[in-house]
């Protein structure tokens, strides 16, 4: 918030401006108190400081603009009428990362306000030579810091992740409560009283977790685990804990529901760190490549580690209208190469085939220029395939020998091997979101008919 007026002196008005991360693990109170003091050391007798805008709980990478204080603050310096002539900092890295300076710099310009740094001695200006020299050093450094801490933080949690099995924080997993670990491993923390925790199956809720890997084993869809623990009243995670989820609001199980425990392996007793990514600038996380998994279990499993990996290939098979089941071997094994997506099973003349529609479905028009469909029949790429992996011995199987259609759809998904279509021709690669255009391995029309 601004501050009120101060008592004017004879001299520049000064507008003063600090920041601090947060509000949990940074007393703003004392953080305030000595950037304020710094500034005040550098602007004595030039002038006082009249107006202050402090920002609590905003990182030093978001823009000016974006910053409740710093973006008053660019509002006021257009107003003729301002209580101040410039801007003072406490400290650079406080107020600036990279090279926002010198954006922030020529914004106040415009107006006529100037602003003063500690590490200039007093006003920047951005165009002699040896002032933007120090801003360039300036930002560098503190961009490094930044990245330094960072990377100290991510490699410190991933040890402790790996080798001492450490919960690091967060809400616990559906199934699971915290319970105490014993003192805290850093002597300093540990003689303040901090304490470490742990996970513990939850009595409440336990059992339905093992339920649901057990259904899913069993063939289960997920859709149908989900509509059984809606129609007995099993309350959500959301329901169960709402102080820790106060950003879900449903009170009803979903597929996404069900299929995020059923994806965790923190259910098998290890500690997992760094699933989970943020995505810089989208305000949205990502599933992460380099999990940091523990050497050994440190809290009770619900799931045994085969039983896990297991569930992980599981796909339920679809009834038909006339009870019987439809089976389709390559299921989450073919990819189009046009877009990317998973092919869907579906049925072609009675067999067994693979569809891509590109994202398109029946609740929008088909865009003029849209690709195609894409229909590939199960049982010739099958045969395909089989061929060419018995015939190349040098190829991708090596000396592998497959000589039932079984064993091929097994060496396809224990070494996670998916078959990229593309109409009128296929290739193999390593299952991932990204299908990389590689080489062909065996032109040929796979025809539907």
């Amino acid at each position: 918030m601004a501050g009120p007026p101060a008592v004017v002196v004879p001299g520049v008005r000064f507008a003063f401006y600090g920041r601090t991360s947060t509000a949990e693990f940074q007393d703003p109170v004392t953080s305030r108190a000595w950037q304020r003091e710094m500034a005040a050391t550098l602007v004595a007798g030039h002038g006082t400081i009249t107006t202050e805008f402090f920002d609590i709980g905003v990182s030093r990478q978001v823009r000016w603009e974006q910053r409740p204080q710093a973006a008053a603050l660019l509002e006021r310096a257009e107003n003729p009428d301002r209580l101040f002539d410039a801007v003072v900092v406490g400290e650079f890295e406080r107020a600036f990362t990279d090279r926002q300076f010198e954006h922030v710099a020529r914004l106040l310009r415009r107006h006529g306000v100037l602003v003063w740094l500690p590490e200039a001695g007093g006003p920047v200006d951005l165009d002699a030579p040896t002032h933007r020299v120090l801003m360039q050093v300036l930002a560098a450094q503190s961009q490094r810091e930044v990245v330094r801490s960072r990377h100290r933080t991510m490699a410190a949690m991933t040890a402790q992740t790996i080798e001492q099995g450490r919960f690091l924080g967060g809400r616990p997993p559906y199934g699971y409560r915290l319970v105490d670990a014993g003192p805290h491993p850093n002597r300093a923390h540990a003689g303040w009283g901090r304490r470490c925790q742990q996970l513990s199956p939850d009595p409440a809720t336990a059992p339905h977790v093992r339920w649901m890997f057990a259904e899913r084993l069993a063939g289960r869809s997920v859709a149908g685990i989900a509509r059984e623990l809606n129609e007995r009243g099993v309350p959500c995670p959301s329901a169960v804990d709402p102080v820790r989820n106060r950003h879900r609001g449903g009170q009803r199980w979903n597929l996404r529901s069900v299929a995020v425990i059923l994806a965790n392996p923190r259910y098998t007793g290890h500690p997992v760190w760094s699933r989970h990514r943020r995505v810089p600038g989208a305000g949205r996380s990502t599933v992460a490549g380099d999990w940091a998994v523990s050497r050994t279990t440190s809290h009770p499993a619900l799931v045994g580690e085969a039983d896990f990996i297991a569930v992980q290939q599981c796909r339920a098979a679809r009834r038909c209208e006339d009870g019987g089941r439809r089976d389709y071997l390559l299921a989450g094994l073919v990819q189009c190469r046009v877009c990317g997506r998973r092919m869907d099973s579906h049925r072609v003349n009675g067999r067994a085939g693979y569809r891509c529609r590109h994202g398109h479905n029946s609740a929008r028009a088909r865009p003029a220029d849209g690709a195609r469909n894409i229909y590939v029949r199960e049982d010739v790429l099958l045969d395909r395939l089989a061929r060419q992996l018995a015939s190349d011995r040098h190829g991708p199987a090596g000396d592998v020998e497959l000589r039932t259609v079984d064993e091929v759809v097994a060496w396809l998904r224990s070494e996670s091997k998916v078959i990229v279509c593309g109409g009128a021709d296929w290739t193999l690669a390593p299952a991932q979101r990204t299908i990389p255009h590689g080489p062909m391995i065996a032109p040929a029309l796979i025809g539907m008919g």
